[in-house]
């Protein structure tokens, strides 16, 4: 048991203002049916693998299914990540997330299309955009196929920006409009241009190497089995295993 991952009651406070009405038959305890599926995307495990304390596997998958498709946990992580009180910095970056051939299977028709998974030069894969605050802890989060641009999804999550004064990004983001957008949205640029650039771009790079701080963030996501390998077809699925790691690792 001293092994097992549990919620203690104050992570179930926060967290409880997020859960769906029950309706009918009330829900079993919420907290073993959610640590227990925690236990189970952190470790990569299958659901039948899941430990006895957390009760039926079938209970486990049938609510992670449930909550996933209606989007619960990432209403979740984007509701706490909304106290983050950010005011000066934030970075954006992407990153590559492999997918295991039970999601890249095409067999039947259901599902074939729109898994947002892309052949790159690394085989086939998804790429995670995340917008995180100066401290790395994550704000925003999307993922698309893995060959989209990294200033394609960018374009995505411009409009999430919060009020800040500056955003750090790395070449893949170099592009003018971006630079113009941000601009008008009175946020400095803090993005080195890219080679091929005819005129060199100007940036501050003692507050570039701040970004690293993202680049960790990316590192302990993918510390979690589930996310740093795609097992899921259904996109929805797959980000929510994203967020529920970002929700556990830094907003609870």
């Amino acid at each position: 048991m001293s092994d097992l991952f549990w919620l203690t009651d104050a992570r179930m406070a926060r967290l409880a203002p997020y859960f769906p009405k029950a309706y009918g038959k009330p829900r079993v305890d919420d907290r073993r049916v959610l640590s227990g599926i925690i236990f189970i995307i952190r470790n990569g495990l299958r659901w039948r693998d899941a430990p006895t304390a957390y009760g039926p596997h079938k209970t486990l998958y049938s609510r992670w299914r449930h909550w996933s498709e209606k989007c619960i946990f990432a209403r979740m992580m984007a509701g706490l990540a909304a106290e983050h009180g950010e005011e000066t910095t934030v970075m954006i970056d992407a990153t590559y997330l492999k997918a295991h051939r039970t999601a890249t299977s095409m067999a039947g028709q259901k599902g074939g299309r729109g898994r947002l998974i892309g052949r790159t030069k690394g085989g086939m894969n998804t790429k995670l955009h995340a917008i995180c605050d100066s401290q790395g802890r994550p704000l925003e989060l999307l993922i698309t196929a893995g060959q989209v641009s990294d200033y394609i999804g960018a374009r995505a999550l411009l409009s999430s920006l919060p009020k800040v004064k500056w955003l750090l990004g790395d070449r893949g983001h170099d592009a003018d409009w971006l630079r113009e957008a941000l601009q008008d949205k009175g946020i400095s640029a803090c993005i080195p241009g890219r080679k091929q650039r005819k005129t060199p771009v100007k940036y501050d790079k003692r507050r570039y190497k701040r970004r690293s701080r993202i680049e960790i963030m990316f590192g302990r996501l993918k510390d979690w089995r589930h996310v740093v390998i795609r097992y899921d077809r259904c996109p929805k699925v797959f980000l929510s295993a994203i967020a529920l790691a970002a929700l556990v690792i830094y907003w609870l």
